[in-house]
C-alpha cells in the first residue's frame, strides 16, 4: 500500500481512474440508438435505485442527452490516460489536483442533480465511484524510498 502514496503509485492509479470514468462512455454512447439502449436504462435503472424498470430510452432527447453524456465521459476519460502519459512526470502535483478536481466537481454536481431529480440513492454510487476514482490520490505523493545500498 505504501508504493500508492508515491508519485509512481499516483501514476499508475491514474490509468484505473481514467478506465473508471471513461467506461461509462460506451454504456452512454449505447444509449442513443434504440437498438442497444438497454446497457444505459439498466445503468440509470440500477442508480436509481431500486431496480423498478422505470427508467427508459424512449424518449428522442434522452437518446440525445445520453450521446452528450457518453461522449463526454469518454472524453474525459481520455483525458486523464494522456495526463497520466504526457504530463504526470513534468507536473506530477499538478496533475493530481486537476484530476482530483475535475473528480470532486463531477460528484458535487451529478449528487446535486441526482438528489434533486429525484434519485438520492445515486449519492451513494457516486460516493463509491469518487472512493475508487480517487484512491491515494487524496494526498500529495510522497517522496519514494531509496533502500540503502
Amino acid at each position: 500500500m505504501k508504493h500508492l502514496q508515491t508519485q509512481a503509485g499516483h501514476k499508475a492509479w491514474l490509468r484505473i481512474t481514467a478506465i473508471v470514468i471513461a467506461s461509462f462512455g460506451p454504456v452512454f454512447f449505447l444509449g442513443s440508438m434504440p437498438a442497444t439502449a438497454w446497457p444505459a436504462a439498466f445503468t440509470l435503472d440500477f442508480l436509481g435505485w431500486p431496480l423498478d424498470g422505470l427508467q427508459h430510452y424512449d424518449s428522442l432527447s434522452t437518446r440525445f442527452l445520453s450521446a452528450l453524456t457518453g461522449g463526454f465521459l469518454m472524453g474525459w476519460g481520455v483525458c486523464v490516460w494522456l495526463l497520466r502519459r504526457w504530463v504526470y512526470d513534468a507536473a506530477p502535483e499538478g496533475t493530481r489536483k486537476a484530476v482530483l478536481a475535475g473528480i470532486i466537481t463531477w460528484f458535487l454536481f451529478d449528487s446535486a442533480g441526482s438528489a434533486a431529480s429525484g434519485h438520492p440513492s445515486n449519492v451513494f454510487f457516486n460516493t463509491l465511484v469518487l472512493i475508487i476514482a480517487v484512491g491515494p490520490m487524496w494526498r500529495p505523493a510522497r517522496a519514494a524510498e531509496t533502500k540503502p545500498s
